[in-house]
């Protein structure tokens, strides 16, 4: 039985693949839907030394990175060092942080058999590699983003408990920014992660459609991007609804002036004519 084994990371929300394309000398210009893919003599050159030709790296324009046939750390850390080079937000300290192992076995059955750490497939096909590769660079991206968008809750969570404390006022600086970070996760995540974009060998090849649909069925890629499209349309909600009651402190604010001020200017008439006071000129 032979075995391909792959190990996804999620490291960043964008990684520019024109650059790191530049620097290796590859002549072609890369769109935000094709991955980069370093194997060969490229491969060799970035880690100096003399690799396996089974062994690739596919670098994903959503800030993913998956390692096919890698199992010694220090070409894992090194090629990650080589990205940071690039990118500099990376951390790879935390690179284990949202990450996937998953292998690809070819022997002899009847039909493909998926499971949780492997999928098992009669025969080897070439774009296998890179569709297994694309389902999981996606899966580690939407695992990075249902995290962070649950930071995001539990900050809205802290803005009910003051609500709930009678604490009514909130800044608009504070909505703006709120806002802002909303929406930099709703393009970092459900925009740009593209999960409903399929790769471009799947319009051409029905088996490679199928497969690749099978894989993202069973990663449930499609369910957790509906979990998380529907969950930031509740946070917009509720941001509407924070904006909502703090226009309305700000207007009911502005009315109690403007009636004391009235208030006020009746009682200095009131007691002008009643002689308590000194006409004004």
């Amino acid at each position: 039985m032979k075995e391909i084994t792959f190990k996804a990371f999620a490291l960043t929300n964008e990684i520019d693949l024109n650059s790191i394309a530049i620097h290796c000398g590859i002549p072609k210009k890369f769109t935000w839907e094709e991955p980069l893919i370093l194997k060969g003599e490229i491969l060799n050159s970035i880690l100096d030394t003399k690799l396996d030709e089974s062994q690739m790296v596919l670098v994903f324009s959503f800030g993913s990175i998956v390692f096919i046939n890698h199992s010694h750390t220090d070409e894992i850390k090194g090629l990650l060092k080589f990205v940071q080079s690039f990118e500099p937000d990376i951390d790879i300290g935390k690179a284990d942080r949202y990450t996937d192992d998953y292998s690809l076995h070819i022997q002899e059955t009847e039909t493909i058999e998926l499971t949780d750490e492997y999928v098992v497939v009669p025969e080897y096909e070439v774009f296998y590699p890179e569709l297994i590769s694309t389902v999981l660079a996606k899966s580690v991206a939407l695992e990075k983003a249902e995290e962070q968008l649950g930071k995001i809750h539990d900050k809205l969570e802290t803005m009910i408990e003051r609500l709930e404390k009678g604490k009514l006022r909130i800044g608009n600086k504070e909505l703006a920014r709120t806002t802002a970070i909303i929406l930099r996760h709703e393009y970092n995540t459900l925009a740009y992660i593209m999960i409903l974009d399929k790769p471009d060998i799947t319009w051409t090849s029905n088996d490679a459609s199928q497969f690749y649909d099978r894989m993202g069925d069973f990663f449930e890629l499609n369910d957790r991007y509906k979990i998380l499209k529907s969950k930031t349309e509740i946070l917009y909600n509720i941001m509407d609804g924070f904006s909502t009651i703090s226009h309305s402190i700000r207007g009911l604010f502005v009315e109690w002036i403007v009636v004391i001020l009235i208030v006020i200017e009746i009682v200095i008439t009131i007691l002008e004519i009643g002689g308590w006071l000194p006409s004004k000129p």
